[in-house]
């Protein structure tokens, strides 16, 4: 844990004011309570988030940055207002956020990007991202397959190649093997900051200072931090990062791309057209600045407005606080999951090489002796458990420890202990109902 979430006291966290905010928490799966252990895939939303929506389509639905009339006014602030305070939530100025459609989207964009500048787009300024054939680009073992595939697109149309870091069986990255690996060649140095299959939150400071030694862009995966840490995008150093509304309780359709503001303003678009553009003849055309000259076409408008609320709610419980409680939550789930017989954790400290106790959020992916982890999803859903069950977009992990296939669950900010206990009872009767345990 760190130091300041260390210092929290957790007791002035009212987790029962926070669960009724989220109407869909009361539902029930048959004769049982919902227990949301899922917000891994996708959060739960809040009624200001709700409400923030549907109250700009009811009041000022209209096309931003494109007329002139009370509502496209009135939306165009709107939507500008999110920026700055989605912006401001991850510790960065407006105009070094990009709206996407999501973390995919933000990393399909530096990545296509990047082989636009290449391909000679951009002029002198973006020679700088221009990669040349045998020039490496480095990912993890552990990344999800969004901060993985697009740098293996980008390397095979231009000739570079791509590395690999490995994990320890604890699940932390092995930072000897980064230090060999990120060397001379290396451009692209992609990482997520907290796993989507292990919870651990990865050594930012450490890789980014091996990226930056070797003249490297340092690139972060956000999804699964954002939701659950406090974050301060510029202090880390990355040089671009990627989020996702829609995991950190906000909207579907809608997220971030961070880039430190010189990169931003150097880097040549991705997609083109309306909205993007300040002249445009026949034979060419000419861009506005960062952030605008990335977000071509009709915006997520609503869905913006949706997450600013989403980023003003999380303030408001205090992400320090939030954190804090999701470690106590980790540890019941952890400690809870160790207990049982027949269960495998992935990325278990008390398990083969690694570095020992390690910082995570409040999630778990295992693995259940005899039981396929599809099945293990039926039986938990069965008693009103959502959990994830496949390859969670992270199949080299999986193929790490041996697996397919893993149950993942997952806490949020409306998660109790009681439902960590409900979910822990219903996972130490998998192996009995199944007939391959005691």
């Amino acid at each position: 844990m760190t130091s300041e979430a260390a210092s929290v006291d957790v007791r002035t966290f009212d987790v029962s004011a926070v669960r009724a905010d989220f109407p869909i928490l009361e539902t029930r799966i048959g004769d049982a309570p919902l227990v949301y252990l899922d917000s891994g895939a996708t959060s739960q939303k809040p009624r200001v988030v709700l409400e923030a929506e549907r109250s700009f389509l009811e009041t000022a639905n209209s096309a931003v940055h494109r007329g002139a009339h009370t509502l496209a006014a009135e939306a165009t602030e709107l939507f500008e207002d999110a920026r700055a305070a989605v912006a401001g939530f991850v510790g960065a100025d407006e105009q070094t956020l990009v709206w996407t459609a999501g973390a995919t989207a933000a990393l399909n964009l530096v990545a296509y990007a990047i082989g636009n500048a290449t391909a000679g787009r951009g002029g002198q300024a973006a020679s700088r991202f221009a990669l040349q054939p045998g020039d490496e680009i480095v990912f993890t073992e552990s990344d999800h397959h969004a901060n993985l595939i697009p740098w293996q697109e980008l390397a095979a149309r231009t000739g570079a190649v791509t590395r690999a870091i490995p994990v320890h069986d604890d699940g932390t990255l092995d930072l000897e093997a980064a230090a060999a690996i990120i060397g001379e060649r290396t451009r692209i140095v992609a990482f997520p900051h907290v796993s989507n299959v292990l919870g651990i939150v990865n050594p930012v400071a450490e890789l980014v200072a091996l990226a930056h030694g070797a003249g490297a862009l340092a690139v972060l995966d956000a999804c699964q931090s954002a939701p659950h840490l406090p974050l301060d995008l510029p202090a880390l150093d990355v040089d671009f990062a990627a989020f996702s509304g829609h995991k950190m309780l906000g909207p579907y359709g809608v997220g971030g791309l961070y880039g430190r503001a010189e990169l931003l303003d150097a880097l040549p678009p991705f997609l083109t057209g309306g909205s993007m553009v300040t002249t445009v003849t026949l034979e060419k055309a000419d861009f506005l600045p960062a952030p605008h000259k990335f977000e071509a076409g009709t915006q997520p408008v609503s869905q913006a407005v949706g997450l600013a609320a989403a980023v003003r709610y999380l303030d408001g419980l205090g992400m320090s606080e939030v954190h804090a409680r999701e470690r106590l939550l980790e540890r019941r789930m952890r400690d809870g999951l160790r207990g049982i017989p027949g269960i495998r954790l992935l990325g278990d400290p008390s398990t083969g090489s690694g570095t020992g106790r390690v910082e995570r959020v409040a999630l778990a992916a295992f693995d259940v002796d005899g039981v396929h982890a599809h099945d293990v999803g039926q039986f938990l859903d069965a008693r009103g458990v959502a959990v994830r069950v496949g390859h969670h977009c992270a199949q080299p992990l999986h193929r790490r420890f041996g697996i397919t296939a893993s149950v993942r669950a997952s806490a949020s900010v409306f998660t109790t202990e009681n439902d960590i206990d409900v979910f822990l009872d219903a996972v130490s009767g998998v192996r009995r109902f199944f007939g391959v345990g005691a």
